[in-house]
């Protein structure tokens, strides 16, 4: 009998370490030996990807698994756009086997959300204006990036489940103070999936992280509120509306939601600014995508952009 994990693995590898190959061979002759690898490897993943991932893929072949998540949040992590472009090819072709298997699909959510970024990355590598040999490409401005999200978006149904949860959780956004409409954030972060799960830990529709999920009256035990639509939407509503107290500007509170408040404030007092503009380039790559993302996104499903968000009223 097939021995399902193996094959998954097998896929995943094939589709991954091809083109890290190819890359290596480009980059030229490297002193870290393999085992060094391994031994790096392993240690990045103890540190930043969560070990339930690990257990729910099964532990065939550890350090090619350990790889595939160090590369893809890495690249996410990164400033630099263009580098998610490269993983567009692995990700479409994993993301069905990942759908194939119930602890599997939780991820396959994440992974879905995300290939929206590939898919940008790629549009806007394509159309990068032309640079000498070895001279690497500046980041897109968000306004830039915000064209090809809305063409993105113009090609996108609305999710199954938004029908179930938008106007459900709408008043728990205005009843937090935040504006209803962001609501759509759940489409970027999860497409509405109360069970998506990243693989360096982030849960839930809203997609908190353990510590800031904590911080926000979340319990992640016995548990996990992170996964409650209803809880997890008023924990998001509750930060969004303290992150817009703190900044005074939506897209510096995505930011900040994302990328986290700490790194989007050293960023203005490095640069002296309050505009988001200044920083975007500076800031993750994930993070200069996920801001033009959900403002294509609220102007689509809500007719209006984020500077035009009110505050709802008492």
């Amino acid at each position: 009998m097939l021995n399902v994990r193996r094959f998954f693995w097998f896929v995943l590898g094939v589709g991954l370490l091809v083109p890290a190959a190819s890359a290596l061979a480009q980059a030229g002759p490297t002193t870290l030996n393999l085992d060094e690898l391994g031994v790096a490897v392993e240690q990045w993943a103890r540190e930043n990807i969560d070990g339930d991932v690990l257990a729910a893929l099964g532990g065939a072949d550890r350090k090619r698994t350990d790889y595939l998540f160090k590369e893809f949040t890495l690249r996410l992590q990164n400033e630099n756009v263009y580098d998610l472009a490269p993983l567009k090819d692995t990700a479409t072709t994993l993301l069905p086997v990942l759908e194939g298997f119930e602890e599997t699909k939780p991820y396959a959510s994440w992974l879905r959300t995300h290939l929206d970024y590939l898919l940008v990355s790629d549009e806007l590598k394509r159309s990068a204006p032309a640079l000498r040999p070895g001279q690497p490409s500046p980041n897109p401005p968000a306004d830039a990036q915000r064209t090809v999200w809305d063409q993105q978006l113009d090609k996108r149904p609305l999710p199954a489940r938004a029908q179930t949860y938008v106007s459900r959780l709408k008043p728990i956004f205005s009843a937090q103070g935040a504006p209803p409409a962001l609501v759509w954030l759940a489409e970027v972060e999860s497409s509405f999936d109360p069970s998506a799960r990243s693989p360096a830990g982030a849960a839930g529709m809203f997609q908190f992280m353990a510590p800031t999920a904590r911080a926000q009256g979340l319990s992640l035990s016995p548990r996990d509120e992170r996964l409650d639509p209803d809880k997890s939407a008023r924990a998001a509503a509750k930060y969004l509306r303290y992150l817009y107290g703190r900044f005074g500007d939506w897209r510096l509170a995505l930011a900040a939601y994302n990328a986290g408040e700490t790194r989007v404030h050293n960023l203005l007092t490095r640069y002296k600014t309050r505009s988001y503009s200044v920083i975007s380039t500076r800031l993750p790559a994930e993070t200069q995508m996920y801001v033009p993302k959900i403002e294509a996104t609220v102007g689509k499903r809500e007719g209006v952009t984020l500077a035009g968000l009110r505050l709802p009223t008492s």
